[in-house]
């Protein structure tokens, strides 16, 4: 008899999530496009992708912008926002609404996932899950309201 296994398809998304934020680390520098300006990195994303995530500026919280990359994610580009906490790497990588990846630990690295009206956050570093925890706060916070069409 034949078994088939079954497919998780959230766990392959944050196993993607996860693969980029690898990548990003073996690369020379984890980022397309370098800088701490929010102002650069947002409208970056506008002229390569169909839709760009908030770029909201962390840095009082620990959080420092450091730029933006795209990665794929099944077939789809992705914005990937990369901030720095002290001497640590935090991709937060941005999906369509209505997705959603649990929170756990993936090679070694921390995933938390959240959501609002316009996108489902998936950051990925190494830092404690306590301190992806206050970059969720911070980000969520640092992030204006979605607008009411």
């Amino acid at each position: 008899m034949l078994t088939i296994e079954r497919y998780d398809l959230r766990e392959d998304v944050a196993r993607q999530v996860v693969a980029g934020h690898i990548r990003s680390q073996l690369a020379p520098q984890p980022f397309d496009v370098a800088s701490s300006d929010r102002h650069t990195v947002k409208p970056w994303f506008t002229s390569r992708l169909p839709e760009s995530p908030q770029v909201p500026d962390l840095a009082a919280q620990g959080f420092v912008l450091v730029g933006g990359r795209i990665d794929v994610v099944g077939h789809a580009p992705v914005a990937t926002i990369v901030y720095k906490h002290a001497k640590h790497t935090v991709s937060l990588t941005t999906l369509p609404p209505g997705q959603s990846v649990s929170d756990q630990a993936i090679a070694g690295y921390n995933v938390r996932s959240w959501s609002d009206a316009e996108c489902t956050y998936i950051a990925v570093s190494d830092i404690s899950p306590e301190d992806l925890a206050s970059f969720e706060r911070a980000f969520s916070e640092g992030s204006p309201a979605p607008e009411i069409k």
